[in-house]
């Protein structure tokens, strides 16, 4: 653990130079940590440092190529860079920067072709995709469409349930108000009809002038009419006969007797009621 915590330390020194380094807890757990960070940062400045001494080599070698292509140009053609015109300049300039752009080796049109052709399938393919994203785009926004006007048809539904609900309750509330109503008066007409019941027992009160036994009365009324009614048809082929014949006198007789009797019966009924 010592010599984890002295490298952790150099690192640390390392890291923040002249500023000094900010107090922390000394653990195995925490050395652990630092030792790993410390680790991989002097592993990614190792890969850093080689990276930088590429790129110098490289533009070392570019530069060696630059300037020999420069004395070829000037000791062949006798062109130096200093002798171009301002739209050459511009012209080679702009074919430098293609080239790195294309990422050709060179600036030969066999070079720039093959760079060229990739870009363009490329550029294809990009639009290729972008035209089956429009196309995606094109569905979505028509879904979209329809879910928003299915979203309001079934908001408007959802507006019209609850207004009908509302007003259901307010009904089955007037209703159960009402049926509270009733209820209260039912059972005051029952207390009220107890107390007369009482009252007319209390006060002796003949049975047979009640509602109910008026109402029975006037059934059996009704029934002894009826009774009559064929009693008369029997005795109405009789009323043309002449009174001669002993037989229709004794048929007469007997029918005037049983039809009195029955009067006499319904007058006793009627007196009575």
């Amino acid at each position: 653990m010592c010599e984890k915590l002295r490298k952790v330390n150099s690192w640390l020194g390392a890291v923040f130079g002249d500023q000094p380094v900010p107090p922390f807890e000394v653990n195995t757990r925490t050395v652990d940590i630092l030792y790993q960070m410390a680790q991989s940062s002097e592993a990614r400045c190792s890969d850093t440092a080689l990276l930088i001494e590429d790129y110098k080599q490289k533009t070392s070698e570019y530069q060696a190529d630059a300037a020999h292509f420069e004395d070829v140009l000037l000791q062949g053609v006798g062109l130096s860079g200093a002798s171009l015109s301002k739209p050459t300049a511009d012209y080679l300039s702009a074919l430098v920067d293609n080239a790195m752009v294309l990422g050709v080796k060179d600036t030969s049109l066999t070079s720039f072709m093959p760079a060229i052709n990739n870009l363009t399938g490329d550029l294809l393919e990009v639009e290729k995709s972008n035209r089956k994203l429009e196309r995606e785009l094109r569905a979505l926004q028509k879904r979209l469409g329809s879910t928003l006007v299915l979203r309001g048809n079934l908001q408007e539904d959802i507006d019209k349930t609850t207004k009908s609900q509302a007003v259901e309750s307010a009904k089955a509330e007037e209703r159960l108000l009402n049926m509270d109503f009733v209820t209260a008066k039912a059972q005051e007409l029952s207390i009220r009809q107890q107390r007369s019941e009482a009252q007319l027992v209390s006060r002796n009160m003949d049975k047979s002038i009640t509602h109910q036994a008026i109402v029975q009365l006037s059934e059996e009324v009704g029934a002894l009419q009826n009774e009559i009614i064929p009693l008369k048809k029997k005795l109405e082929p009789y009323m043309d006969l002449s009174p001669s014949p002993s037989l229709a006198q004794v048929k007469i007789e007997e029918a005037k007797r049983e039809l009195a009797s029955l009067d006499s019966k319904l007058e006793t009924k009627v007196d009575f009621k």
